[in-house]
């Protein structure tokens, strides 16, 4: 870590600097390798204020230019940290091209990011040399009992568990993960979501495992009740009742005690976010997406007639390949989608069948599927109109945005409406 960086200048980690020193989130880190049962990532969702939430996703390259733009506007920023909406190590080698890229431009700049744990011991050793002074990990039990209750499922590379087995899977990654950064001096926090009837009566047994291991403070956060989510009707903890645990938790513990639940494109002093003022910034630096067209010339679409994109992934039975030729496209041949029922694999399944295709036209598309093509390098582009007008967007580098038909807007008591989790 670079010794004349002042991490007493992160306002998350020292209260004295959240008045004067400001962050700004970057959010280059869209999957997730774990299913939390409080999670309903929406990241178009620009009414609402809370993790995992953003209203566009940089590359690494334009994360850089975003930065560039807002210390320019905003010389009081001292932090750049990644909170993802998903996780940071989903995709490690996103998450480590972007700090390089920010290091090297900004030498002076404090790094931090968020993670769940899971992925993070391998690259540990990363962190420090790139000077990463700060991690936050997301450590909600202690007890794989508790953890079975709060995660849907763990993903460990291609392999899906649930339950008990998962929970124990994610607390030995954070356990070591955290042990590890703290022998190399990076400082750690431990953010901890609160949630009634399931582990609020655990979390003092957290910060003290916790503090064994040498982290540095704890953040008790209340729960955020989304729709469409398990935990959709939990009553988030009273003031009163977060207070008593967090007398409970600093016994063991500091306790931070001024987090705002920043969204995922945060920016600017804890107590006045300018997230909203800089949306346009952030959509401007994130209209052009590189890519990966080396060895895959033909785009995948979901039509029910070949005209126009009108079906959703998980409902065509089967895909029109279509690519350039002659100067202009056609419709080259049609390849059978994978036959439902076979769960996660289904969407491994599709990426074979697509891979030498650089994109895939759809009327809309759940989360699972999505990271899944991703990973293959595969972009899922949500449209409504003409097959025609989403194949010159991605071949001739368009906005791939504006091709995306309405969806509908937040609903009341803080989740958004639209497609649940996981649908095909």
């Amino acid at each position: 870590m670079n010794a004349a960086l002042d991490i007493t200048r992160h306002p998350c980690f020292n209260v004295e600097a959240k008045g004067t020193c400001g962050r700004v989130h970057l959010p280059i880190a869209p999957d997730c390798n774990i299913k939390c049962n409080y999670c309903n990532r929406k990241y178009d969702c620009v009414n609402e204020s809370r993790p995992g939430v953003t209203s566009s996703v940089l590359s690494p390259t334009q994360a850089v230019e975003y930065l560039d733009r807002v210390l320019a506007q905003a010389p009081y920023i001292t932090v750049a940290g990644i909170a993802g909406p998903g996780d940071a190590f989903a995709k490690p080698a996103v998450t480590l091209e972007a700090l390089r890229l920010i290091r090297e431009r900004f030498p002076s700049i404090l790094l931090c990011l968020a993670t769940n744990g899971l992925n993070l011991g391998p690259y540990v050793n990363d962190l420090a040399e790139l000077g990463v002074s700060h991690v936050t990990v997301t450590v909600n039990a202690v007890d794989p009992e508790i953890g079975a209750r709060i995660y849907g499922w763990v993903r460990d590379g291609k392999v899906i568990y649930r339950g008990r087995k998962a929970a124990e899977i994610l607390l030995e990654r954070q356990l070591e993960g955290i042990e590890a950064l703290k022998a190399l001096g990076i400082t750690v926090k431990v953010n901890t979501i609160v949630i009634p009837g399931v582990n609020d009566a655990h979390v003092p047994e957290v910060s003290r495992k916790m503090a064994e291991l040498g982290v540095d403070i704890q953040n008790c956060m209340t729960i955020y009740p989304n729709q469409g989510t398990p935990f959709q009707d939990v009553v988030e903890p009273t003031t009163a009742e977060m207070a008593e645990i967090r007398r409970g938790a600093e016994r063991f513990l500091p306790q931070m005690k001024h987090c705002t639940r920043c969204r995922a494109d945060a920016v600017g002093l804890l107590e006045k976010d300018k997230s909203a003022e800089f949306r346009g910034c952030l959509s401007e630096c994130s209209q052009t997406r590189p890519l990966q067209t080396d060895g895959k010339p033909y785009v995948a679409v979901a039509s029910l007639e070949g005209i126009l994109v009108n079906q959703h992934l998980g409902e065509a039975d089967r895909f029109q390949i279509w690519g350039p030729r002659n100067g202009t496209f056609e419709m080259l041949e049609e390849r059978a989608a994978p036959r439902k029922g076979t769960g996660f694999q289904r969407w491994y399944t599709l990426a074979e069948i697509l891979k030498d295709c650089r994109a895939v036209l759809v009327s809309g598309i759940g989360e699972t599927p999505k990271q899944v093509l991703d990973e293959h390098q595969i972009l899922a582009v949500e449209m409504s109109g003409f097959i025609l007008m989403g194949l010159d967007a991605v071949y001739n580098g368009g906005d791939l945005k504006a091709l995306k038909g309405r969806r509908l807007g937040c609903g009341k008591g803080g989740g958004c409406s639209g497609e649940a989790d996981g649908c095909g």
